[in-house]
């Protein structure tokens, strides 16, 4: 069913294989202008931006999701089932949980802890705990090394809630060891192990809920750029 109802792309080869996915349409946008050579745009329906073209010789497109995990979950499933894609890669802002993770160090996300009822569809005899794809989490560590880019990998969660009624909810997922929160990875993981594809969550940390750091929107949308260029080197 191409266009779906989302993205107004006519047939599977107007999308790459691998996909990067930001929350924010404009850093789609920044990234297609930044560093792809020959892009197109395919998509931009409810100003969803989406680009295919070539980053050193590999292709690869780009394209925002927006906010939250129904978001991120209707976008990713139609890429992966209507247009083939097979490497989804979130690109994100994330908040840390803990003392020793500043702004713009870059959190991998190895699974994807969540306070929503996204995994309630599947209907599993237990609790399925998201994770991300080894071949992906591998290949981002062993780009992130040759750059000389310091990361962290490990746990983080997906909420649901971004102003919640108890503001020191964090600190029990803190404890345990959870390195940042952000809104999105746990529905891009799940919907990917529900169809055999490959998806990782890399984040750059924007704000601190422990020490109170904070970058501006426009940091978010354009300085981000270590995270990006491991990402891009994924195809």
């Amino acid at each position: 069913m191409m266009p779906t109802p989302h993205i107004q792309a006519k047939s599977k080869g107007e999308i790459a294989e691998t996909i990067l996915l930001p929350g924010d349409p404009l850093r789609a946008k920044f990234i297609a202008e930044t560093y792809l050579k020959h892009a197109v745009c395919f998509n931009e329906t409810r100003s969803m931006f989406g680009y295919t073209g070539e980053f050193e010789g590999r292709r690869i497109s780009v394209m925002g999701t927006g906010m939250g995990m129904p978001s991120i979950g209707l976008y990713s499933f139609e890429l992966i089932h209507e247009y083939g894609v097979k490497n989804l890669i979130r690109i994100g802002s994330a908040g840390a949980l803990q003392p020793d993770l500043h702004v713009r160090d870059i959190v991998i996300g190895l699974g994807a802890s969540t306070n929503s009822s996204y995994a309630d569809q599947y209907g599993l005899p237990g609790t399925f705990a998201p994770t991300a794809s080894w071949t992906l989490l591998q290949k981002a560590v062993s780009v992130a090394d040759r750059k000389g880019i310091p990361v962290r990998v490990g746990n983080i969660l997906s909420s649901d809630v971004f102003y919640d009624d108890d503001p020191d909810t964090w600190k029990k997922w803190a404890k345990m060891g959870v390195l940042a929160v952000e809104m999105e990875a746990a529905a891009l993981y799940l919907n990917a192990a529900r169809a055999g594809a490959n998806a990782l969550c890399i984040l750059t940390i924007s704000d601190s809920l422990v020490t109170h750091e904070a970058t501006s929107a426009e940091d978010r949308q354009k300085t981000f750029t270590e995270m990006m260029g491991i990402a891009l080197e994924l195809a």
